[in-house]
């Protein structure tokens, strides 16, 4: 059973479980011989899960229904976006479903979650003024400058995570997400960032591939810990595929640069990603995968 010092659970939670990280966090989950039950407004296709629920995860009934027999979850449900809504209805949305679920979470006697913050937490990336981050590498603790009702719900979700753990002992991570798609579309969304590099400048050019996404949120579910934790999420370069030095000097020359960096990055600071949870990024839209390299290293020593 899965609890405060981690290991497998049986049967975990997945809100959101219609969109691209659901799916595939819900096809990761089962093939670790994982029970899962599915929540979503709605499902396009059919999910694999065992247990499939359609509803919404603001509602008190229906997530202590979805929670049955659950010994984590994972939330990803969300308005994922502020243009998807007015900024009222995207932040009481993000905002009423993570405390809803935390609550009945901790409620059932549940004690891990994870949960989908966004790198967009700090407020800074989505910001309508003129603003730059306080430094980069960006970590968990860099000051936030909100002015979006998106970023200020992943605010909040994150400070529901630490107050569910307060109130109902439920360990919690928030893992920040970036850009997370699949690497086709992800090479195409380089592809636009390469006609105008300065638009994801206050991002540092995050991205990681999907595969890498559902590793974290796998890690996140089993690794031995207590408490509540916020988690900065990237691959291990940059959507752009230059020197970041070079990124920096043109489009953010005036940001200060807080220890060293990688060649191509990342400007995502990982170390409470490998810290906490072990977590290592292994794909890259600009070199072969790790895995590839590792079949070929093993075939060239055979």
């Amino acid at each position: 059973m899965s609890g405060a010092n981690g290991g497998l659970p049986r049967r975990v939670l997945v809100t959101g479980a219609d969109g691209s990280i659901g799916r595939a966090t819900t096809e990761r989950l089962l093939g670790l011989g994982i029970a899962v039950t599915a929540l979503s407004l709605d499902f396009a296709a059919e999910s694999p899960a065992d247990r499939v629920i359609v509803g919404d995860a603001r509602d008190d009934r229906v997530v202590a229904r979805a929670l049955e027999g659950a010994d984590a979850v994972v939330h990803l449900a969300a308005i994922p976006h502020p243009s998807l809504g007015t900024p009222a209805v995207v932040f009481g949305t993000n905002v009423v479903a993570t405390f809803t679920v935390l609550a009945q979470a901790g409620e059932a006697g549940v004690r891990r979650a994870v949960i989908a913050s966004s790198i967009n937490a700090f407020g800074v990336p989505m910001n309508p003024n003129d603003t730059m981050p306080a430094y980069y590498p960006l970590d968990e603790d860099i000051p936030a400058d909100i002015a979006d009702g998106y970023s200020l719900s992943k605010q909040a979700d994150e400070a529901s995570a630490r107050m569910a753990w307060r109130r109902w002992g439920i360990s919690t991570v928030a893992l920040r997400f970036p850009l997370v798609k699949d690497r086709d579309t992800l090479l195409r969304s380089a592809e636009d960032a390469e006609k105008d590099p300065s638009a994801m400048a206050r991002e540092g050019w995050a991205y990681l591939d999907i595969r890498d996404g559902v590793r974290a949120v796998e890690l996140a579910l089993t690794a031995p810990l207590t408490g509540a934790h916020v988690v900065g999420l990237s691959a291990g370069d940059l959507l752009i595929d230059r020197p970041a030095a070079e990124l920096l000097g043109t489009y953010a020359p005036a940001v200060p640069v807080r220890g060293p960096l990688g060649e191509r990055g990342p400007l995502v600071d990982l170390t409470a990603a490998r810290d906490l949870l072990g977590f290592e990024p292994q794909h890259s839209i600009h070199r072969p995968d790790l895995a590839d390299d590792e079949l070929e290293l093993g075939a060239l020593r055979a």
